[in-house]
């Protein structure tokens, strides 16, 4: 019996080597209530197994191809102008983001491309009741020169658009790579989150007591802020039994 107060997830890509319908009859024996970054024919199956997802997967564009690339963003507004009213459907009220990589754009620039990439999207977010959640990932391990890789960096995005319905999808996993202070950060910034990812640093495995950080207390940081929203686990498992692992982590932060 799990104590209610956080609401669990777990991303579909760590376990890719178990059928999505498995993962989710897992997830109902351990409680969890969602299935995070799916693509829109899984959504039905998550649902299937009273599920729903947290945080759907966005534009196939991806990572590295992001707002921050003018170029891009006739082909973004297509793919969140199919994906949007679509989520909506399905009951769903958030998708993500990515802002891209670099590519020689200063941190200015790409904030002003973002934003200006942004905006009717975010026009037909509103529209919708969906929020555009960007990811905050490390640039200096798994995503290398990726540009919304700073909690700083992503909150001065929120400010200049000032919507609601566009907040940070806070990965502790990464930002405790980049830049650590983690319950500090998320204290000060709450406000710009809809959405937190796990993951044990080093090596992004197992959230246990092997790794630095102490996750009931972030559970406990983030609760006391009155977030209401989910937490997913996106540990790679390296253990024999991965629902095992999951079942663990789960645990760990059911504060």
């Amino acid at each position: 019996m799990l104590k209610g107060n956080i609401n669990h997830s777990v991303c579909r890509w760590c376990y890719e080597d178990i059928p999505l319908e498995q993962l989710c009859e897992a997830a109902n024996e351990i409680g969890i209530t969602s299935i995070d970054l799916l693509e829109p024919e899984e959504w039905k199956i998550a649902q299937k197994y009273g599920l729903t997802c947290a945080m759907p997967n966005g534009s196939p564009l991806m990572i590295e191809r992001g707002f921050n690339n003018p170029q891009l963003h006739e082909q973004l507004l297509k793919d969140y102008t199919e994906r949007i009213p679509m989520a909506a459907d399905h009951g769903l009220n958030t998708i993500i983001c990515f802002s891209g990589n670099r590519n020689g754009l200063s941190e200015k620039e790409g904030l002003e491309n973002c934003a200006k990439g942004l905006e009717p999207v975010i026009k037909l977010a509103e529209k919708y009741g969906i929020v555009l959640s960007m990811e905050l990932l490390n640039s200096k391990l798994d995503h290398p020169d990726y540009q919304c890789d700073h909690t700083e960096w992503g909150v001065t995005l929120a400010e200049k658009l000032g919507s609601e319905n566009f907040k940070l999808l806070y990965d502790i996993y990464h930002m405790q790579i980049m830049e650590g202070d983690i319950i500090a950060t998320i204290q000060k910034h709450h406000q710009y989150i809809n959405h937190y990812h796990t993951g044990g640093v080093p090596g992004r495995a197992e959230i246990d007591e092997i790794q630095e950080l102490n996750y009931p207390a972030i559970m406990k940081a983030i609760l006391a802020t009155g977030y209401t929203g989910f937490v997913a686990q996106e540990f790679v498992p390296k253990g024999e039994n991965p629902i095992e692992s999951l079942r663990k982590a789960v645990n760990l932060c059911d504060i």
